[in-house]
């Protein structure tokens, strides 16, 4: 440490405590020069006075005075004004009384009479020096808990703002995701109005996939994307001609077949060059293939056709048996179950079909029934959550179940309803 570094910031201020007035000028004459505040009192009783009035930084008491001794002196000092430092000034036969204001006033040294001047000069410098040092180290240490702690305060300041943060973001991304999926079945829906029989097909699909895959224990990301692809796997059905769409299936010729069977391809294809969409194409492309292999368009293994494909193909060809999308007769619930059954191994995975069955045998059986309430447009409040997806009598979906409604929510759907002179089924779980 350099010199400017160990000198005090300011002169010191010493005291001499002598009856004796002629020690207290001999150590004045000596200390003066060196820069020092020197003070003197000829009695304990005025040496504690001044410590009263004045900052006093070192104390050099005389062992031997009347009233009160040296040893008494130092130690009322310890005890009001531990900082300053204290030496004792002792001849040789005091050594009992010496030991004794070691013990009771911790003095810092004892100096013996007569005294060396250059010692006792140095002695004084070293204890003044010895005390700035504490001091600074005090200084420091106290200077670093009070950082530590505005460090501390910080640090709990940014957690808190990360987690703020962090649950925005997370809230943030959630309503991306809802919203995502909100276009993806808003485009469904689209897609399905321009041939009425087709209104709400998507919708069912998807709502299969997601729960027969959830029986068959796949992941919820692949779930997801699943359920992306059940809604957008007619998609590719858009450019086929009228004359297509408004016949089933079993009624279109060969060269009509093969046109309409393409249609997964275009769809893949539109989507492809989208990355996030990447697999949601290929499950597209792939859901209308057998799994025996026949009559696929591509040449494509069953080995190698995704379980999300095997699935998609399942619950698509169910929903359209019911909507007389294959043949010219709407099948029943039954009848459709029996033609899916039949198709195991061949046509559909056999492990997709029996899961499909064994969950189609337990809907409605052990799902539990949430109250809920049909309101008219006028009953409606903000903040009631909606409790099924609202479409209109043709099946076009105007807001999707679990949405929180809005005053612009409300105003919308009374607005159609006024436009359309149709009323809606609205359901909620709060009225």
């Amino acid at each position: 440490m350099n010199q400017e570094a160990m000198d005090p910031p300011v002169p010191a201020t010493l005291l001499f405590i002598d009856d004796e007035t002629n020690i207290l000028s001999s150590l004045k004459r000596l200390f003066r020069p060196l820069g020092y505040t020197i003070l003197t009192a000829e009695s304990g009783a005025a040496a504690l006075l001044i410590l009263e009035q004045t900052r006093i930084d070192l104390v050099i008491s005389d062992m031997r005075m009347p009233n009160m001794s040296g040893a008494e002196v130092l130690e009322k000092i310890r005890n009001q004004w531990p900082d300053v430092v204290r030496i004792l000034l002792t001849g040789f036969s005091d050594i009992s009384s010496t030991i004794a204001a070691i013990n009771r006033g911790e003095i810092y040294r004892y100096i013996a009479k007569p005294w060396n001047d250059d010692d006792i000069v140095l002695v004084v410098r070293d204890a003044l020096e010895r005390k700035h040092l504490l001091a600074e180290k005090q200084r420091l240490e106290t200077l670093t808990l009070r950082q530590y702690d505005a460090l501390k305060e910080l640090n709990a300041s940014l957690e808190n703002k990360v987690h703020e943060r962090t649950v925005e973001l997370h809230a943030a991304l959630e309503q991306l995701k809802k919203d995502y999926f909100s276009t993806i079945q808003v485009f469904a829906n689209l897609m399905e109005l321009r041939k009425g029989s087709m209104a709400g097909f998507s919708r069912r699909v998807a709502q299969l996939c997601r729960e027969l895959a959830q029986k068959m224990s796949i992941p919820e990301s692949d779930i997801q994307t699943l359920e992306t692809a059940a809604l957008l796997h007619n998609m590719g059905a858009i450019g086929l001609p009228d004359n297509l769409l408004d016949k089933p299936y079993i009624a279109l010729t060969y060269a009509e077949r093969v046109e309409f069977d393409k249609h997964p391809l275009r769809a893949a294809s539109a989507l492809m060059a989208l990355d996030p969409m990447l697999k949601v194409s290929e499950l597209i492309r792939h859901h209308r293939e057998h799994y025996s292999g026949a009559g696929n368009l591509a040449t494509i293994h069953s080995d190698e056709l995704s379980l999300g494909a095997r699935i998609l193909l399942v619950a698509s060809d169910f929903v359209a048996l019911q909507q007389g999308l294959f043949s010219r007769d709407k099948l029943s619930t039954e009848q459709a179950l029996n033609m899916i059954s039949s198709g195991s191994n061949t046509r559909y995975d056999p492990a997709v079909v029996d899961a499909f069955l064994n969950m189609m045998s337990h809907i409605g059986h052990f799902a539990p029934v949430a109250q809920e309430f049909q309101l008219k447009s006028s009953q409606l409040r903000e903040g009631m959550l909606l409790e099924q997806d609202v479409l209109t009598a043709n099946g076009m979906l105007l807001l999707l179940k679990g949405t929180t409604l809005s005053a612009h929510h409300i105003r919308e759907l009374r607005e159609y309803e006024q436009s359309s002179g149709e009323h809606l089924s609205l359901y909620t779980h709060t009225i």
